[in-house]
């Protein structure tokens, strides 16, 4: 009696096993059904013409895990069709998943949901090639959800930039925002303007350990140059890379500060005019682009004319943070355009100078994003706010009925250390582990219900001042992207981070199958 009870009790267990669905992030809605689908002859996808570039993306991730794709395409068994469909039930970017013993179905109003049910059908099939039999009808929370990565500080090989937006695709983020010039580093290349890169994409020498403007006089050099920038061709391969997986690349253009490349380049853009050198160490810098000068918005604008060349998505992030005001209080063109355009202050002189900006880009059919110091001395009228010093400047914005991406440091940014052993890789400062990223919540208890729908969604920033290579990269951002993108597609309610930390089992092999060097933190907390 008890051999039967095992024995029945094992086959109740399996069948369990078999229904997991541990998709991330987690879908809004899932039916299981009774035993599994099996893909193990040549299996045939059937897609409208309009979505042909995404069924032949997914036939080549099937392929890459063994499943034999028909050269012919013929309904049966073993098949899955993708439709675009004009059924209004289906928010933008969501889908409508069936798998049965008959094949699969997947159905999208667009053909952002169709690539998004693809991911999900991908997590779904296991190593040997199987699916659960199941209905899932999913779309996400948050229209903006983001991923961002630093380059300035050190740049990583192209091909691992289509990587970092390969996997972010896999976890249905969908804006990649590209942080491409800084103090240290110039990394784009400007045509009109070449010693930008062949002057400004280099340093002296870079920092060994901990480093920062106030401790630069105890500050110890490696000695080596450094420095590379992305060609223009380069930048169209990833603009189309990340195209086909229904990622918006948004390119950072720092502005007024973080300028000190740019000035070793073209130190006539500078208050004092020089000489300056591309930054060796990190931190803020108070030579910054001379706010007075004709000539300064003059460059601007040519380098955006060919930067908007570059990127068709509608926002282009001009930065807009930590601009000391010291050298314009001390340079005469400055001062003479605050009294010209009677403004208050050096802080309306910023305003000043993204509002221009900003109309510029307006005029080009383009939005702009920049950091909540934006706020300071009054906000652009059409610009979205990236909120990084805590939450209060995106209540600001979304009060004043501007689109928000929130990013507060302590919840969101990757180069924080995620674990308190000292055997931890350098990081800047804090503690943000995977399961406060998993807590944050997007949307201030502080805003109505109206102003709520201003927080367009969030994203987590990736400052690479101590991840010098792509897999330390991938060990600070995952998993903790991964908790980051169920806290912007899935429903609030619906969250759990136990559940959570269940799947993440399953989709950590997934990770390791990608040749992700993800942190592990997390299994000590999964039961």
């Amino acid at each position: 009696m008890k051999k039967i009870f095992s024995i029945v009790l094992f086959g109740v267990m399996c069948l369990h096993a078999e229904a997991q669905v541990t998709i991330i992030p987690k879908p809004v809605s899932v039916e299981i059904g009774k035993g599994i689908k099996r893909w193990d002859s040549p299996v045939s996808v059937i897609a409208d013409k309009s979505i042909q570039d995404v069924a032949d993306l997914f036939s080549a991730s099937l392929k890459a895990k063994g499943i034999s794709i028909a050269e012919k395409i013929s309904k049966g068994k073993n098949t899955i069709t993708l439709k675009i469909s004009s059924d209004k039930s289906i928010p933008d970017e969501g889908y409508k998943l069936s798998i049965s013993n008959s094949g699969a179905e997947i159905t999208a109003s667009s053909p952002a949901g169709i690539f998004y049910a693809t991911q999900s059908f991908l997590q779904l099939l296991t190593s040997t090639n199987e699916t659960p039999l199941v209905k899932i009808n999913d779309y996400p929370r948050f229209a903006y959800r983001g991923l961002h990565l630093d380059v300035g500080r050190h740049m990583y090989p192209v091909e691992f930039i289509k990587k970092y937006i390969d996997v972010m695709a896999y976890h249905k983020f969908n804006r990649f925002h590209w942080h491409l010039t800084e103090d240290q580093g110039w990394r784009i290349e400007i045509k009109k303007y070449p010693r930008l890169t062949s002057v400004g994409g280099f340093r002296k020498e870079s920092p060994v350990g901990r480093a920062t403007t106030k401790t630069r006089a105890s500050v110890v050099y490696d000695g080596k140059p450094y420095g590379g920038f992305y060609t223009q061709k380069v930048i169209k391969e990833v603009v189309a890379f990340a195209k086909a997986r229904h990622v918006t690349v948004i390119p950072e253009i720092e502005m007024p500060g973080h300028a000190q490349a740019a000035l070793a380049a073209y130190p006539n853009l500078g208050c004092t005019e020089g000489p300056y050198e591309t930054a060796t160490t990190w931190g803020v810098f108070q030579d910054v682009f001379c706010a007075g000068k004709e000539e300064t918005f003059t460059f601007m604008q040519d380098v955006l004319d060919e930067v908007l060349a570059l990127f068709p998505g509608e926002y282009i992030h001009i930065g807009g943070d930590e601009c000391p005001k010291t050298r314009w209080e001390a340079c005469p063109h400055c001062q003479k355009r605050i009294a010209d355009e009677k403004l208050k202050d050096e802080h309306e002189l910023q305003s000043y100078f993204i509002n221009r900006i900003e109309k510029y880009l307006n005029s080009k059919g383009r939005q702009i994003i920049g950091w909540d110091e934006i706020l300071e001395g009054g906000l652009a009228p059409n610009a979205t706010v990236m909120s990084w010093r805590g939450e209060e400047g995106g209540i600001a914005a979304a009060k004043q009925k501007h689109n928000v991406i929130m990013t507060p440091g302590k919840w969101v940014y990757l180069d924080y250390y995620q674990d308190t052993a000292k055997t931890e890789p350098i990081a800047i400062i804090g503690y943000t582990p995977v399961s406060k990223v998993y807590s944050y919540e997007p949307i201030p208890p502080q805003l109505s219900a109206e102003e709520a729908k201003y927080v367009i969604g969030s994203q987590c920033n990736v400052w690479s001042e101590y991840m010098k290579t792509p897999e330390h990269v991938e060990y600070m951002v995952y998993p903790r992207a991964s908790a980051m993108s169920e806290v912007l597609w899935s429903p609030k309610e619906s969250r759990n981070y136990d559940d959570f930390l269940e799947r993440m089992k399953a989709h950590g092999g997934r990770l390791k199958a990608m040749n992700v060097n993800y942190a592990k933190h997390i299994e000590r907390e999964q039961k």
